[in-house]
């Protein structure tokens, strides 16, 4: 009898329990997802709120009010708008809409690290936020209205322009010449992209010398970037090259001193920055094969997946692998020239018959397949079909200054050659 009354006690409690536990489990479900106060911790604010009324430039220019906190902070590895926000309060459902509604304006997953942003918030406990401001770069940057509404548009800061001038004498680069010299290397790069048709950068020489004139670009007082190359002139082997930049109409270009286009037909080298390892030759002692033989190309030695680039406009006429050249292409210019690469590590992907190419487009990068003993590309060119030195060929140039424009490119011209003219080589940056 009692150990009936037991089991009967004990089922009773049981479902008294599992009874309790529905009910529990159910009013916890009904609950509304509890709000998390998430307030920035106070050695933050100590560290990077700037001003409770910032004098800066979102402020002065009316974007953002006087009357709320400022936090400026810069994007970390591997964090995300969501990350950032949610330490302000800011609702996933309103980061989902930002998101959403972000799309044609600016993409937020693409945020860069070491990228700077401001958050402006009003003073009350749970620190409200009213604006995010994401720079681009020291110019561009995207800015986000929290109010009622999310707002959100791109502004522009405005960029001031100097004209500089610089120069050097080569003792072994131009690349050292111009560091030496204290020389932005973005101006290394464009003078290098606009005499990529006139003069072999494999081949300068010591005492070649260069001088240039170009735009440097300041936001708010401050250095942000290199412009326009404006004019420059490269001695070569004690010859002159002299180039000039000039719109006419739609369309921008350098040209020389006698009216006629920097810009040839062919690129000088398939590779930015590489060194001469082997020049075109009836008879040359093969590596792999040691016997004599011709080598119809111009090997350029450069690291291992060093881009590839076609030195002219064209049509691939070939993109494949042999036991000879490894991996190759070959492109067909027009019904004199063609031109082709050796050796690739691997051809770039969309690389094929067929396919057009323009002056400067990415075909392959650099390898040692096929049979070479190390990392280069074999350049050989043809004209009319038969292989030629490509180096010891006379390019034609491009098309020349259109002729309603050209009192107004000699305006242009003589002003510019008059100035290069005034600076001295070798001087301080000015």
């Amino acid at each position: 009898m009692i150990l009936k009354l037991f089991s009967h006690n004990l089922r009773f409690t049981t479902g008294i329990v599992i009874i309790l536990l529905s009910l529990a489990l159910i009013s916890y479900i009904s609950q509304p997802e509890p709000v998390v106060e998430v307030h920035i911790p106070e050695e933050d604010i100590v560290e990077q709120v700037i001003d409770t009324v910032p004098a800066n430039f979102y402020v002065l220019n009316g974007i953002v009010s006087d009357s709320l906190l400022h936090y400026e902070g810069f994007v970390k590895k591997n964090q995300s708008l969501s990350e950032i926000l949610l330490r302000f309060n800011v609702p996933y459902s309103s980061i989902d809409q930002l998101a959403r509604k972000s799309k044609d304006v600016f993409d937020v997953r693409k945020l860069m690290v070491g990228k700077k942003y401001n958050i402006f918030y009003s003073e009350d406990s749970l620190q409200h936020v009213e604006a995010f401001i994401y720079e681009i770069d020291a110019a561009n940057f995207v800015v986000y209205h929290l109010t009622d509404s999310i707002n959100i548009y791109r502004e522009r800061k405005q960029v001031d322009v100097e004209i500089k001038t610089a120069s050097g004498t080569i003792n072994s680069s131009l690349w050292n010449t111009m560091v030496d010299n204290n020389i932005d290397h973005r101006i290394t790069m464009e003078m290098a992209e606009i005499y990529a048709w006139a003069v072999d950068f494999h081949r300068i020489q010591k005492g070649d010398w260069f001088k240039v004139i170009y735009e440097e670009k300041y936001v708010d007082g401050e250095k942000v970037g290199i412009g326009r190359v404006l004019g420059a002139r490269f001695n070569h082997f004690n010859e002159d090259y002299n180039a000039i930049y000039f719109e006419q109409g739609e369309a921008s270009d350098y040209f020389d001193e006698n009216n006629k286009s920097m810009r040839k037909a062919f690129l000088k080298a398939p590779l930015k920055y590489s060194r001469i390892s082997s020049r075109y030759s009836k008879r040359r002692f093969h590596p792999v094969q040691k016997r004599y033989k011709a080598h119809l190309g111009t090997d350029y030695a450069a690291p291992k997946g060093t881009p590839i680039m076609a030195t002219g406009n064209g049509t691939i006429l070939k993109a494949g692998y042999s036991k000879g050249n490894g991996n190759y292409v070959k492109i067909e210019h027009n019904s004199v020239y063609a031109t082709q690469y050796l050796h690739m590590t691997k051809i770039k992907t969309g690389i094929r018959k067929g396919v057009r190419v323009k002056q400067g487009d990415i075909i392959g990068y650099v390898g040692s397949t096929g049979l070479a003993t190390g990392p280069h590309v074999c350049y050989r060119f043809w004209k009319n079909g038969k292989q030629v030195d490509a180096l010891k060929l006379k390019l034609p140039a491009s098309l020349p200054i259109d002729a309603k424009y050209l009192e107004t490119y000699k305006e242009v011209r003589d002003k510019m050659l008059n100035q290069l003219d005034e600076i001295n080589l070798d001087p301080e940056v000015s």
